[in-house]
């Protein structure tokens, strides 16, 4: 096994925790309508219409491998995609009640792999970027077909997260196996940007996979942010040089980060100790943990339709939502059957 796979499988466990049934993987909000929620958890996929108190398992037509990552079609809602682990992609034109596999071009991602995030291209809904474990794939017609997009990343193959800059959609940010890269031509070609970042002897180790999400700031396109597992890094120069900010937080291991859709410089990072929030651009800190009957958060998500609205998966109780920025957090009701 290599030092790459083993740390990838190390990384994989942390972010299980212990009580696998319970973890919810993925957050997927609907862009319009707050009521209809997907949450995947370690074996299937689930979604309710009434705000979380009835849920519906939409795993039905779809293998048996785990669903890592989620999207919806901004423009078509009810057209749903889903990254798994060993299985690729696959689609739903309705909502999740069936589904497709959409594996023409995804050769390289075989049953070892996993597709860690889908990102739409703000400006065509039928152009798609799917970060996996084999590399950074590409689709111009929703999915039909793939085409892998690694020029410029040379020896790396875990791709873990993508940030597509909303302002200006040519411009994308790889977290890979060996560090964060850069590209100004969707995907065409790609810039390694590790300066202050990450250093060459810690890309040479096991410990390269550290990126967990790149953000950049929908107020200052510029400005992006870099969680990885040790740490949170920033950049004021679009990725020529990072700096390292929120050391003062116990816990460096971030696991998700949300950047305020309606408020300049407010962060939201979720990890080991809960979710911790900054009004100033990562500068100071607060706890926001009141109501979390456990503070190993998985995933977290703010609601497109109110920005006071967010939602809070865990890998030990269950699903949570918050009414006022994550000020206090109630339980949602189960959504899992007795397995």
């Amino acid at each position: 096994m290599t030092h790459a796979l083993a740390f990838l499988l190390l990384f994989v466990a942390a972010l299980s925790g212990c009580n696998r049934s319970d973890a919810i993987v993925v957050i997927q909000l609907h862009p319009k309508n707050p009521d209809i929620i997907y949450v995947a958890t370690n074996d299937y996929i689930y979604k309710t219409r009434d705000g979380g108190q009835t849920w519906t398992n939409l795993s039905q037509g779809m293998s048996h491998s785990r669903v890592i990552s989620m999207a919806l079609d901004p423009a078509y809602p009810a057209t749903v995609y889903a990254g798994t682990k060993g299985d690729a992609v696959y689609k739903s034109y309705d909502g999740g009640q069936r589904w497709v596999s959409q594996r023409a071009g995804l050769d390289d991602v075989t049953i070892s792999s996993v597709v860690n995030q889908i990102v739409f291209d703000p400006a065509d809904n039928q152009h798609l970027f799917v970060a996996t474990t084999m590399g950074v794939f590409e689709t111009k017609n929703a999915g039909d077909s793939w085409t892998k997009r690694m020029d410029g990343m040379k020896e790396v193959l875990m791709v873990v997260t993508l940030g597509l800059d909303p302002t200006r959609p040519s411009i994308l940010y790889a977290g890979t196996s060996g560090g964060v890269y850069k590209s100004v031509d969707q995907a065409g070609h790609w810039e390694k940007v590790n300066n202050g970042l990450v250093s060459p002897a810690i890309i040479k180790s096991s410990r390269a996979l550290n990126v967990t999400a790149i953000l950049v700031d929908p107020y200052e396109a510029d400005t992006v942010y870099a969680s990885t597992l040790e740490g949170l890094y920033k950049s004021m120069d679009a990725a020529t040089s990072w700096v390292r900010i929120g050391q003062s937080l116990q816990d460096q291991m971030v696991f998700s980060m949300v950047l305020d859709r309606t408020r300049k410089g407010v962060i939201y990072l979720g990890g080991r100790e809960g979710i911790h929030r900054s009004e100033d651009g990562g500068n100071t800190w607060t706890t926001q943990n009141k109501g979390l009957a456990t503070l190993n958060v998985r995933s977290l998500a703010q609601s497109a339709t109110d920005p006071k609205l967010f939602y809070l998966g865990t890998n030990g109780s269950g699903l949570y939502k918050s009414r006022n920025r994550g000020e206090e957090w109630e339980s949602v009701p189960t959504i899992l059957p007795s397995q």
